[in-house]
């Protein structure tokens, strides 16, 4: 029986969080054992916003890293580089052509970043969607981990896929969501309203993978808490909810059994112990990463080699679709 295809990517536009790593990464390494698995640092997606060049080559290697320190086998998974394989943005230009205005006008992360990018307001921000379809499409993806905030991107790939196939006979395969109940959606340390982000402008927001123990630390005590002074998990208390999330997603303790362990305990204690807890799990990550970066050579073989095996891919899908809507084959 073959398995089952997932895709799923992350933008090199700075270190990643332990938000990233908890909601999507440590659950990407889970599916490679059960799924054929495409993961892709999506840099074609990341120049929606201007990028130092030397800086988006690092980021893009650093981030190729951190997959692989996490546990990204790239004998189980297709590890590479998004602008390595052409077919992306070919196959996007396609779906640009069946994509209504209205549709594009109507996503709530265009909304919230064209607020935020007046002077930048370009076409590839508005088009960002239809390249995550293309992305998702070209791959025949059965299943795609998304958090909340992807699910309307989602919805388009999957009336892409619809309409295509509508058109011009089955093409496509309809993607589903693979949304894990828990440990997807990390918040901020300063707003527990909000989703962690690496590009959120306060830093004692967020906590990078790459952060020395020292920073860890402060960042914890510095966290959001509340007045009330008891270790509970509820929504009146949201930044010790988040905490004890953090604490479970690291520590593999049920919140239940944490909650019971600092009952009668400060929030003093509880944030050094979850600063400690964090700094261990993040070691392992950490040291890998340090002697990967150092191995250039190593990583250009990973993201050639799964440049290699992306592109054999979505070529199979493109040249299908190429051939449905009439161009002439090369």
């Amino acid at each position: 029986m073959e398995k089952k295809i997932v895709f799923s990517g992350v933008q090199p536009s700075g270190a990643l969080t332990i938000g990233n790593y908890i909601g999507a990464i440590r659950n990407w390494v889970e599916l490679q054992d059960e799924y054929d698995c495409y993961y892709c640092v999506v840099d074609q997606h990341a120049i929606t916003v201007p990028q130092v060049p030397k800086d988006l080559r690092k980021n893009t290697l650093d981030v190729l890293a951190l997959f692989l320190a996490a546990g990204i086998d790239p004998e189980k998974s297709v590890l590479f580089i998004q602008s390595h394989v052409p077919a992306h943005t070919e196959l996007s230009w396609v779906l640009n052509t069946m994509t209504y205005m209205g549709q594009l006008n109507r996503m709530t992360q265009f909304k919230e970043k064209s607020r935020r990018a007046e002077e930048n307001l370009n076409a590839g921000l508005f088009t960002y969607p239809v390249l995550m379809a293309s992305d998702i499409l070209l791959y025949q993806t059965e299943l795609v981990p998304v958090g909340e905030d992807q699910k309307q991107h989602l919805e388009l790939a999957r009336d892409l896929a619809e309409r295509f196939n509508n058109r011009y006979s089955d093409t496509f395969k309809v993607p589903d969501p693979l949304i894990k109940e828990f440990g997807a959606r990390i918040m901020s340390l300063q707003d527990p309203t909000s989703k962690m982000s690496k590009s959120d402008f306060d830093e004692n927001g967020y906590i990078l993978l790459l952060d020395s123990p020292d920073v860890i630390t402060r960042k914890i005590k510095r966290a959001v808490t509340d007045s009330k002074g008891t270790i509970d998990y509820n929504e009146e208390q949201l930044g010790i909810k988040n905490l004890l999330n953090i604490y479970s997603a690291f520590s593999n303790e049920e919140v239940d059994e944490i909650v019971i362990k600092y009952e009668g305990q400060g929030y003093g204690k509880f944030k050094g112990d979850l600063a400690e807890v964090v700094i261990e799990g993040l070691k392992p990550i950490q040291e890998k990463y340090d002697y990967l970066v150092k191995n250039k050579d190593y990583l250009e073989k990973i993201y050639k080699d799964g440049a290699d095996r992306a592109a054999y891919q979505a070529m199979k899908t493109l040249r299908k679709v190429y051939k449905k809507i009439g161009f002439i084959p090369r």
